[in-house]
């Protein structure tokens, strides 16, 4: 089975993350989809540094890092010894100018494809809610006296609204803690 067979949808997706209200790919994941080392990933951007503006490319702060790892389980030898990079959509998209092996642009174009495929899931959910929303306040304007039909109705509007407007919810530590002393 090759690279390709193994990166699922759900596997590039559970690697995006909310980081400064953007979503990014962290530098070690990406490295791994595209089967190289993150320095091999780093050091193609550094010599291309004009093509990542911030927009594109970021590196995480102290904080930001540490927040990423108490989310997720990071596995390392030691400790991460740099901070690691963000990139964003964009940045993805320009990753394939500078890697220029074909599992790093079949990897590209499907994780950009993803990227689309999320961004097009929450307009149509905009747009559901939209429309749910005009519904009820045109129920609303024809029927100017509650009956028991409207009470449900309203059920039926706050559940549907609720599923469609899911905020990001943070994730749950995984490992354990060790208590403070």
């Amino acid at each position: 089975m090759d690279n390709m067979e193994l990166l699922t949808e759900e596997k590039v997706i559970s690697k995006i993350y909310l980081i400064r209200d953007k979503k990014v790919m962290l530098d070690r994941d990406l490295a791994e989809m595209y089967g190289v080392e993150t320095r091999v990933l780093n050091q193609s951007v550094k010599r291309n540094s004009k093509r990542f503006p911030e927009d594109f490319m970021f590196q995480l702060t102290e904080e930001e890092s540490e927040n990423l790892m108490s989310q997720i389980v990071m596995s390392s030898h030691g400790g991460l010894r740099k901070l690691p990079y963000a990139f964003t959509e964009q940045g993805v998209a320009m990753l394939s100018s500078v890697l220029h092996s074909d599992t790093a642009i079949e990897v590209n174009i499907r994780i950009i494809r993803i990227f689309t495929k999320m961004r097009e899931m929450l307009f149509t959910n905009k747009d559901i809610l939209l429309r749910l929303e005009q519904l009820e306040n045109k129920i609303l304007a024809q029927n100017k006296t509650i009956t028991k039909h409207d009470d449900d109705m309203q059920m039926i509007f706050a559940a549907l609204k609720q599923l469609l407007v899911q905020e990001e919810m943070p994730r749950n530590p995984v490992g354990f803690k060790i208590p403070s002393k």
